[in-house]
């Protein structure tokens, strides 16, 4: 088992086509599900940001040990972060004076992202159980927040 994940965290042809691969599947399930509420954002979107946040980190190793620079390798990852905040803002709209929607996928494809750049270090015990938790955030969990928040009558007196 140790050789596995020591193969796995090499950087060659066959473990880019996992980390790749890995990423399409993981942005799909969780784009599907929220495609299926019928959000801004859906598969394709999630699929393109784990590929892209995935890529991003590889590109960051790939260029440390092929250029052997004493250089961060994920700091090109890390612009990942603070830059798919401005399309996490694109789904986010304000409809009437107290209603928001798109928070839930705005954070949605930033866990995308994050998911990918896990991927794309090789590291993928934290990107499989980062999945794991955001598709269960993002598709059971809603349901019982709908049953919390919902039982609760809510009424506004305005003078």
């Amino acid at each position: 088992m140790e050789e596995i994940v020591t193969f796995l965290q090499d950087f060659n042809l066959i473990t880019v086509l996992i980390r790749l691969v890995l990423a399409m599947v993981f942005g799909a399930v969780i784009g599907l599900e929220r495609g299926k509420q019928g959000r801004a954002a859906g598969m394709r979107t999630h699929i393109l940001v784990c590929i892209g946040a995935t890529m991003a980190s590889m590109v960051g190793i790939y260029a440390s040990e092929t250029l052997q620079s004493g250089g961060d390798p994920l700091r090109v990852a890390a612009q990942v972060i603070s830059g798919i905040g401005f399309l996490g803002v694109g789904t986010i709209l304000i409809k009437g004076r107290f209603q928001i929607t798109g928070l839930t996928t705005a954070a949605g494809l930033w866990a995308a992202a994050t998911i990918g750049i896990a991927l794309g270090s090789g590291f993928f015990v934290g990107a499989i159980i980062a999945f794991v938790a955001t598709l269960l955030t993002m598709s059971f969990l809603h349901r019982f927040e709908y049953r919390v928040t919902h039982k609760n009558t809510r009424f506004g007196i305005y003078m």
